[in-house]
């Protein structure tokens, strides 16, 4: 869930997902975004493309229902999404208006239980795994990143939460925090990404950039059985830059 683009971090994912033999159902906010991921599907192994705008419960439902028809079942799901309006990224926080703290929670917080709860039947007693992208925005302040550090912030208590609600399920959930990546979503922080992207590269143990295919790869690991002990973790994905003091 969240493919934008060839540049997403969810297309990573997919990537790594799909070489490893995973057959993937894509979904797409609305048809503007549904292009783009038809473009990109013939790369990957015969997957499913639906429709889902994770604002609606009623279609997070009609996923689930159009998965089970189709397939079946669910072995893992990539929640890769992240939004808070414009605004609400630029000045201070104390500025962040009602409704645009409202959005950025219920897209990039509360949508990842509702769609754990409306997977449930499909993932129980499979050993499944859940994955999410929280930053480190949800643990210090990061200039311009506002109302989404809150909602990152809710994101890893929602991970720790749902792990203990779906572990007795056979359902892992975790999150990757990954270092700063020019994505669709990342060009909306007024900062500028690339001055992030700059930094992390000078500042971060192994000096370098963090790409798509390393957090994919990260992704990977925690879907698939190798990671089968882990559940309630935040895994870093950034070069070591978390570990920083200054």
């Amino acid at each position: 869930m969240g493919v934008a683009n060839k540049r997403s971090i969810a297309w990573g994912i997919a990537n790594s997902v799909n070489k490893a033999g995973a057959r993937l159902v894509l979904t797409y906010q609305n048809e503007r975004l549904g292009e783009n991921v038809r473009e990109l599907a013939p790369q990957l192994s015969n997957p499913l493309l639906v429709q889902c705008d994770v604002a609606s419960d009623e279609q997070i439902q009609a996923l689930m229902n159009r998965i089970r028809e189709e397939v079946g079942h669910l072995d893992f799901i990539a929640h890769v999404l992240a939004f808070a309006p414009r605004e609400a990224l630029e000045g201070m926080y104390a500025d962040t208006k009602r409704e645009a703290f409202h959005i950025a929670l219920d897209i990039s917080a509360y949508s990842l239980a509702a769609v754990a709860r409306a997977a449930l039947p499909l993932m129980k007693d499979r050993q499944a795994s859940i994955v999410t992208l929280t930053y480190l925005g949800a643990e210090r302040v990061v200039q311009s990143y506002n109302v989404m550090g809150v909602a990152k912030a809710a994101l890893e208590a929602s991970v720790r939460y749902l792990a203990s609600d779906l572990g007795p399920h056979g359902i892992r959930v975790n999150a990757i925090s990954a270092g700063p990546i020019k994505t669709l979503a990342s060009s909306a922080i007024s900062g500028g990404i690339s001055t992030m992207i700059k930094l992390h590269a000078e500042r971060a143990p192994l000096r370098k950039q963090v790409d798509i295919d390393e957090v994919g790869d990260a992704a990977l690991f925690l879907v698939s059985s190798l990671s089968r002990g882990i559940s309630g973790e935040v895994i870093y994905v950034d070069g070591g830059y978390h570990i920083l003091g200054v």
